[in-house]
């Protein structure tokens, strides 16, 4: 299992002066840097009433649950930063809340208060307005300086056809020196912006993010579970379906001993059933063992499996595997599962009438997206199938999004961090 460090959280963006214009991610920082004080200021302002009233009425029955909900409150500011920063920055930061107890309020308060990430969430929002407010002037003067100087021209045109003011540039020639030292400025600009915005997300990472001990504990007991399911599941199938089918070849068999002398073919019928079920319990075990681990997967790689899987699909699926060496068994024992659990999923209850499988490499590892144009309103519930995707994921350190608003599309995504 390979731990992710900050530098592959929190992306610095490209090389050279041209490389860091062009990145949609410079231009998506800099709103945000704009416009994180007010965020800050508004969170600031909640959180300076609510967290003192809370405390003051714990001494009655009222101050608890409202404590409770001012948690909860947080949490979410918390959460929905963490989606702004991943839109805004490129940073990928998971939730990293403690498992939820399913009942008691006493077990819920204890959950709360003891999570680390409870209180790393308010420290988050309270550092947002100093540091928001530094990264919006130091932005704000940055633009507003950029601008000036790289539309000189244009102002002083304005200044002559308006007339009665006056301007700093007196001339022609110095105000298209102006506007290329304005350009020289912009490109300043945005690596100050994205120096910014890397500093921010790596610090929304440390607060925002769990630990790597964290991490890997989850990532391990997860991985735990999984193994445990699986082995259940195996259990259960061997027992309510090849075991049931053997023990009755043997009885079929010991029937036809017994009367093979006296009834020869009441005996002949008798292993005539006997072979059949035979037969239909190999058939089971080989179904069985190819969802443990699929011999053309083995044999032959993930495109290859993946496209006997959308053969089989009851509708229209397309296959683009662009991988240009295969990775480690694990990763594609995991992509492959995903992918067979997400078109089985689409068939049961998306009602879609085509569906798309895409596997790539990037810089995060293998990333798997499964789409279908179905109805959506698929959700990730504990103990379902897509929460079972998102064990297995968790095994390597890998991570499964679903995106599936009702009305459709869904986009299923797992990010399987793997080294070659």
């Amino acid at each position: 299992m390979r731990s992710v460090a900050l530098k592959d959280r929190v992306p610095l963006g490209p090389k050279g002066p041209l490389g860091v214009l062009v990145d949609p991610m410079t231009w998506r920082a800099a709103p945000y840097l704009l416009v994180s004080v007010a965020f800050g200021f508004g969170w600031f302002v909640v959180l300076a009433f609510a967290v003192p009233t809370s405390l003051a009425l714990t001494v009655v029955w009222v101050g608890v649950p409202l404590a409770m909900a001012t948690m909860f409150m947080w949490r979410g500011g918390a959460m929905l930063e963490r989606r702004m920063l991943g839109a805004a920055f490129g940073v990928r930061i998971p939730d990293p809340y403690r498992s939820r107890p399913e009942r008691g309020l006493g077990a819920h308060i204890h959950w709360l208060v003891t999570d680390p990430a409870t209180w790393k969430d308010l420290g988050y929002l309270l550092m947002l307005l100093p540091l928001g407010l530094v990264e919006a002037v130091a932005s704000a003067g940055l633009w507003i300086a950029t601008g000036g100087l790289m539309f000189a021209p244009f102002i002083l045109a304005m200044d002559e056809v308006v007339g009665g003011g006056e301007y700093v540039f007196e001339d022609w020639t110095a105000a298209w020196v102006a506007s290329v030292f304005g350009v020289v400025l912009l490109v300043l600009t945005a690596y100050l912006v994205r120096g910014m915005a890397w500093l921010h997300g790596t610090l929304a990472v440390v607060l925002l993010g769990g630990s790597e001990e964290e991490r890997l504990r989850a990532s391990r007991a997860r991985g735990i579970d999984a193994a445990e399911t699986e082995r259940r599941r195996i259990e259960r199938d061997l027992h309510d379906g090849a075991q049931q089918r053997l023990l009755s070849v043997a009885v079929d068999l010991g029937r036809a001993q017994a009367k093979f002398d006296a009834e020869p073919e009441e005996a002949r019928s008798l292993i005539k059933q006997a072979h059949a079920g035979t037969k239909a319990a190999i058939a089971e075990l080989r179904n069985l063992a190819r969802g443990i681990h699929p011999a053309i997967l083995s044999d032959r790689g993930l495109d290859a499996a993946l496209s006997g899987l959308a053969a089989r699909a009851p509708i229209r699926v397309d296959v683009s595997v662009e991988l240009e060496e295969r990775p480690p068994a694990a990763v594609e024992s995991i992509a492959y599962f995903i992918v067979a659990e997400s078109l089985a999923n689409m068939a049961k209850h998306a009602c879609a009438t085509e569906a798309s499988v895409s596997v790539f490499r990037d810089r995060r590892g293998v990333i798997v997206d499964v789409w279908d144009n179905g109805v959506g309103g698929a959700v990730v519930i504990p103990g379902g199938g897509l929460s079972g995707l998102a064990d297995r994921a968790a095994t390597i350190d890998g991570v499964l999004v679903v995106h599936s608003p009702i009305g459709g599309p869904t986009i299923v995504r797992a990010e399987l961090s793997c080294e070659w």
